[in-house]
């Protein structure tokens, strides 16, 4: 969670210099995007509820940095960008998490096909064993009874 931390410092006082250079947001972009890359992490690790004091002042440290951010947005970039900014959020997250489950959904199916062979494998050993068996009384008594 540390690394986290560090990273999405690290991204926000790159976007801050950027800005107070001259530059706009959108030369800071991969910047911006490792900041809630790293805020996003911190919170699915917050949520797992390792340490909670940590993550507490870690989301809060984050908080206070993207409202920052939020105002930098606002003030020097394009009209309305914090809004489609906090859409572009919104539609990445649901991405993120249809693809989690679309790659549980295939988990699962792989895991069934492979307890169906098994299944199937297991059926062929039963019958093959019973077929054996029937085989082999019916032989037995064909032979008199001699086993």
């Amino acid at each position: 969670m540390m690394a986290e931390l560090a990273i999405a410092n690290a991204a926000f006082a790159v976007i801050k210099e950027t800005i107070s250079n001259g530059g706009d947001i959108m030369s800071a972009s991969s910047q911006v995007f490792s900041f809630f890359n790293s805020k996003s992490k911190i919170a699915v690790e917050a949520s797992k509820g390792d340490s909670d004091c940590e993550a507490f002042f870690a989301l809060e440290q984050l908080k206070q940095s993207e409202e920052q951010l939020r105002e930098l947005m606002i003030y020097t970039g394009r009209p309305g960008l914090w809004d489609d900014w906090l859409q572009f959020q919104v539609d990445a997250r649901r991405k993120r998490e249809e693809a989690i489950k679309t790659d549980a959904r295939r988990r699962y199916k792989a895991r069934q096909k492979m307890v169906d062979v098994f299944n199937i494998f297991l059926a062929i050993v039963l019958v093959s064993t019973g077929l054996f068996a029937i085989v082999g009384l019916a032989w037995a008594i064909y032979t008199k009874g001699q086993f």
